[in-house]
């Protein structure tokens, strides 16, 4: 029996007893899977955040400015015309986005349209996003029903 033990205990790391045999075939593969993180669940698009913060703005929820630096351009401006006149603001319920398309006309930009219920009725959105060169996008320009006023010099 002191037999045994010794030459069990002379073993190197990494090699396997007398009498045990290895199961699998040559080259196959090896039961374990490689330890990789779970993949991150993919987040909001951009679209849909978009809406969801021009709508804060527009019925009141949330001031003009907590959008400055989410747009560029004209953009800002006139969703301040826009917030003035408070064209989604209701009593009751508030409004809600009902649907969202876009049209990609060039990589890095995105032509928006939203439908969003307000109280009975049923509105237009419209907005542009272009993604600047820090891949961060931005709201550019954003119409709500109506022809656009002009601007000024």
């Amino acid at each position: 029996m002191n037999k045994v033990m010794t030459r069990t205990a002379q073993l190197r790391p990494g090699t396997r007893p007398p009498g045990r045999r290895d199961s699998r075939r040559p080259g196959a593969p090896s039961s374990r899977r490689p330890l990789t993180p779970p993949a991150a669940p993919p987040g909001p698009r951009p679209t849909d955040l978009f809406a969801e913060r021009l709508l804060a703005v527009l019925s009141g929820r949330r001031p003009v400015h907590w959008m400055l630096r989410h747009t560029a351009g004209h953009a800002y401006d006139d969703l301040a015309r826009l917030a003035e006149r408070g064209p989604l603001r209701t009593r009751g319920a508030d409004p809600v986005v009902r649907d969202i398309g876009y049209y990609v006309p060039r990589a890095g930009a995105l032509e928006v349209f939203a439908r969003i219920a307000a109280g009975d009725r049923l509105r237009a959105l419209a907005f542009r996003l272009e993604q600047g060169a820090d891949l961060r996008w931005r709201c550019t320009a954003v119409e709500m029903g109506g022809p656009r006023p002009p601007h000024g010099p």
